[in-house]
């Protein structure tokens, strides 16, 4: 009860500071009567949505949209909210200085409002709006490749050029457009990899959400060298309510057969050799290991028999498994591949310039490349979408490797 009392409190201060904004740029009444009409309806909708929520079902589209919806309506209010109650500030310390020092016979003890700043206001408030906006309607499917070219000294001489593509976080559970993800598994026939490497999370909760998508990620062509995938922290089923547990260890086997379906070989804790001539290195796959997430990844089990001198691509889901037990491991693993993080699916990305997402404050390495004395780890942003149905910024991402033997010219 107190967690729904706070919310009405927190709706009606944001409510009452952005209809004060848009009071001071319009007193046509119409305009204001639909405002409060529309504000008061897209409330109702989200409170009325959450009250639903069913912890046996999970995310949903109905639970996307609330959730996209309530960003879109709260966050430039919130905006709006903030520089309204600095301007509070200015007007009560204004006021204050006034009555006490210069005038304390005047009607009003609060300057009024200035126009200037609620219009001000509204723009900035206007900016996540409208990003918010693109990124449900456009950005979650705005696939970009990314090509990375990676230079390795103990790379064996027959993998030189070898080429890679990984995909990561697919979700399909959240998918709603069939011709924006058949474009994608174009994209991803298109590079002519050698190999594909898929970094987990298949699904939001249930194997059944692949029922769609099976034909389309079919699609992809077979590789030269092989199409291997490992789990996600949210193909165990982890966040909902099972009426038992013999239904999620069905649902568990069953996304792990799913995976064999659309033609990948799935590495639960193992590895195996990828052989090019006399030369060979290994894809080894971690089950889910996360800081603060399911840890069923064993890594010394997957890598049994490898040594240090081995090549070795790690395919690990979290890249907090990284941070807290691979790049210092003494078995020394060249390249992790990881995923999981989405880049929070909103954030800033000037290419060689500039990076920013609130995730980077949960991950030390949260997208793209990362490196430790001779050690990668790349974290993919992600190919679908979780949550908020859509993406600001950090789009979908298919990622292109080239391995090269060498050392990397400055």
């Amino acid at each position: 009860m107190s967690r729904w009392i706070f919310f009405f409190l927190f709706v009606a201060i944001v409510e009452v500071y952005a209809f004060q904004a848009l009071k001071t740029i319009t007193k046509t009444r119409w305009i204001l009567v639909a405002y409060q009409v529309i504000s008061l309806l897209a409330v109702l909708y989200i409170v009325f949505q959450f009250t639903q929520f069913d912890r046996r079902v999970g995310q949903n589209s109905k639970t996307l949209i609330t959730f996209g919806l309530l960003l879109l309506l709260f966050i430039p209010k919130l905006i709006l909210t903030s520089i309204m109650l600095l301007e509070d500030v200015f007007r009560i310390f204004s006021g204050t200085f006034t009555f006490f020092f210069v005038d304390n016979q005047k009607e009003s003890f609060l300057p009024d409002r200035r126009r200037f700043v609620s219009q001000v206001a509204l723009v900035i408030a206007a900016i996540p709006f409208s990003s918010l906006l693109y990124g449900m309607t456009k950005g979650k499917y705005n696939f970009r490749v990314i090509r990375q070219t990676l230079f390795f000294p103990d790379l064996p001489e027959a993998f030189d050029g070898f080429t890679i593509t990984q995909i990561s976080d697919i979700h399909s559970g959240s998918f709603d457009n069939a011709e924006k993800i058949n474009y994608a598994v174009d994209l991803i026939n298109e590079q002519n990899a050698d190999m594909l490497l898929f970094t987990g999370d298949l699904v939001n909760t249930h194997a059944t959400e692949m029922r769609p998508w099976i034909d389309v990620f079919n699609r992809i062509q077979p590789h030269q060298y092989g199409k291997f995938s490992v789990l996600g922290n949210h193909d165990y089923g982890e966040y909902i309510q099972w009426p038992s547990q013999a239904a999620k260890t069905q649902n568990f086997e069953d996304i792990k057969d799913v995976h064999r379906q659309i033609g990948f070989d799935l590495l639960l804790n193992q590895h195996t050799k990828i052989k090019k001539g006399d030369s060979e290195i290994a894809v080894v796959g971690v089950e889910n290991w996360g800081k603060n997430f399911k840890q069923a990844g064993d890594l010394n089990k997957a890598s049994e028999g490898l040594t240090k001198e081995d090549f070795k691509i790690l395919m690990s889901h979290d890249p907090s498994h990284w941070e807290y037990e691979v790049k210092h491991d003494d078995k020394h693993y060249q390249l992790t591949l990881s995923g999981h993080t989405h880049g929070l699916q909103f954030g800033i990305e000037i290419p060689g310039i500039f990076q920013w997402s609130p995730v980077q404050y949960v991950y030390k390495q949260w997208a793209g490349l990362y490196e430790n004395v001779g050690r990668y780890i790349y974290v993919n942003r992600g190919f679908g979408f979780h949550a908020y149905p859509g993406r600001v910024g950090i789009w979908p991402e298919i990622t292109v490797f080239e391995l090269k033997k060498g050392e990397k010219v400055a």
